[in-house]
């Protein structure tokens, strides 16, 4: 049981919430593109993402899994990491409300966020769906490694873009 659910209806919950954070987290850069801030889907991407990170957390860790730092395993670090950039870019977006280079600072960390969501489906994906996992059943694979590549590739190349697009004209919303 995870906050009085079974282990499935957490999971369940844990992937409605990524899935909704991820969606919102690429209507937030496609609105970065076009130097637009959506003030409502950047504050549901930001909570939904950090909510993601946090609900990975409580999922019993497999007794077979690799630790990286102590009693963390790879899943772990990625929720870590990507707790730290939510937090660059909650930070810049309400605390600095994008003045000088936390403009720069909010729209790396929260593509970096968005990054990690998208990794962690890419991983899952995988994990879960027959047609993928036959291709690459450790996960150390050449279809894996390419669809993690591309992925890669594809976010630097938004980061680029929206570090260099984004400068929004409208005011930044108060802190909730």
């Amino acid at each position: 049981m995870i906050l009085g659910m079974s282990v499935a209806a957490f999971t369940q919950l844990h992937v409605i919430i990524s899935l909704i954070a991820i969606i919102s987290g690429i209507l937030v850069v496609l609105a970065m593109l076009s130097a637009r801030l959506m003030p409502g889907m950047t504050t549901l991407f930001l909570i939904l993402t950090v909510a993601t990170s946090v609900t990975g957390f409580m999922f019993p860790t497999p007794v077979d899994a690799p630790r990286v730092i102590g009693s963390l395993d790879p899943a772990n670090v990625v929720g870590v990491i990507s707790l730290i950039f939510l937090a660059l870019a909650i930070l810049a977006l309400y605390g600095y409300k994008l003045a000088g280079s936390w403009r720069g600072v909010y729209v790396i960390s929260a593509i970096i966020a968005l990054y990690f969501n998208c990794f962690v489906l890419v991983v899952q994906s995988f994990q879960k769906i027959a047609f993928l996992h036959a291709l690459a059943p450790t996960q150390k694979e050449p279809p894996f490694a390419v669809a993690q590549a591309i992925l890669l590739i594809l976010f630097v190349g938004l980061g680029i873009a929206a570090f260099k697009k984004f400068r929004p004209v409208a005011q930044v919303p108060a802190a909730a």
